[in-house]
Order: structure tokens, then sequence, then C-alpha cells
């Protein structure tokens, strides 16, 4: 998820609540849950850190059970 009021993006990782936080670089921090888990990616000034246009920016949710029938 990108916010253009204040150039951040957030990438999720896991539905598993965060519980803390580890800045890895300047503007960009983990999100952990308490087992020490990835939760999320927090980027500030994303724009200039990266060409937001390779971001995706849609999620595809497919049922498992779809896939797996036949077409005739």
């Amino acid at each position: 998820m990108y916010s253009n009021e204040v150039d951040a993006l957030y990438i999720k990782l896991s539905n598993k609540k965060p519980d803390g936080v580890v800045e890895i670089s300047e503007g960009v921090n983990l999100d952990t849950t308490v087992d020490g888990k990835i939760a999320g990616i927090e980027i500030l000034d994303a724009s200039k850190k990266m060409d937001l246009k390779t971001i995706l920016t849609y999620t595809l949710e497919i049922d498992k059970k779809s896939l797996l029938k036949k077409i005739a």
C-alpha cells in the first residue's frame, strides 16, 4: 500500500499483528511479530528510494480448489 500524502510504502507480508519494529536503514523498517517473524516492510520517502511504477498495486486471490478442477 502506498500513501501519496506521506510518500510511504507498506508491504504486508503476514496477517499476524506486528509488535515491534527494526530499522534496517534510514527510513526502512521491518515490522516484526512477538515470535520474530517479519510481518511487513515500511519504506519512508519511498519515491526517492525506488521506482514506484515497479510495485504491484493490486492483489489477486484465487481459490485453490478452482485451480484443481479439470476443464472439459
